[in-house]
């Protein structure tokens, strides 16, 4: 498993490495993370030494105002695709659990995933990021992962390794910010701080239950096999 920590990124690594069938993930070609508003001039060199091609942005409008990237003048085509229906308050407003919250965005953003999916076969390499890169991110990468052939459960374990990418004193921050305003909250650690392996196998369930497999999803919502066949070329060899 290949690692490319970038400086000032939250939870950024590669997805290179993993297995998929006879193959495995090539490194270097899709990465994922947690926002980019802290980036200092170590990581821009990073990014830059990556040959970063794209950045596949899964915030909405109301984050990017309040933390926008910084790029600089890397040559990078940055697509939006904003994949909460509601605020990211809502969720814990409405004290989702994890397995909920992933169904709904699958469920309910399908066009908006299947645009960022389209995403990554536009141009590699290609970081796909939320705000910590935990719940939209990881629904995003692990449909992505499961319709290109990786193994299921090297996707769950590919999900799982956020939560100890992520800074315990931000954590705290989140979690009482939560609590302040729902201390009623069940599922405030889990939506705030955790990525346990059955919420992805959950999703994973689902999509199979649903539409058969994660390319099923993906093909339910617009991309054609041809699409499908390329991101198995794109992201296995």
């Amino acid at each position: 498993m290949s690692g490319s920590l970038v400086s000032g990124a939250v939870n950024f690594r590669d997805v290179g490495g993993l297995p998929a069938g006879e193959g495995r993930t090539r490194d270097g070609v899709l990465f994922r993370s947690g926002n980019l508003v802290a980036v200092d001039d170590d990581g821009i060199d990073t990014l830059r030494s990556i040959g970063l091609r794209r950045v596949v942005d899964l915030r909405d409008e109301s984050e990017l105002a309040v933390d926008p990237s910084r790029l600089d003048d890397l040559p990078v085509e940055v697509q939006h695709e904003p994949l909460f229906l509601g605020s990211v308050a809502s969720f814990f407003a409405r004290d989702l659990s994890l397995e909920q919250l992933y169904t709904e965005i699958a469920d309910a953003s399908a066009d908006r995933v299947v645009a960022a999916v389209r995403g990554i076969l536009a141009d590699q390499p290609v970081l796909v990021h939320c705000t910590i890169g935990k719940d939209r991110t990881g629904v995003t990468v692990g449909i992505a992962l499961a319709a290109a052939g990786v193994d299921p459960e090297a996707v769950v374990a590919d999900y799982a390794r956020t939560e100890a990418l992520l800074p315990a004193g931000r954590n705290a921050r989140v979690l009482s910010a939560i609590r302040a305003l729902h201390p009623e909250n069940v599922h405030a650690e889990d939506l705030a701080t955790r990525s346990p392996a059955r919420a992805m196998r959950a999703l994973l369930a689902h999509l199979d239950g649903t539409y058969g497999s994660a390319a099923g999803y993906l093909r339910a919502h617009g991309m054609t096999d041809a699409e499908i066949g390329r991101l198995r070329e794109v992201l296995v060899e």
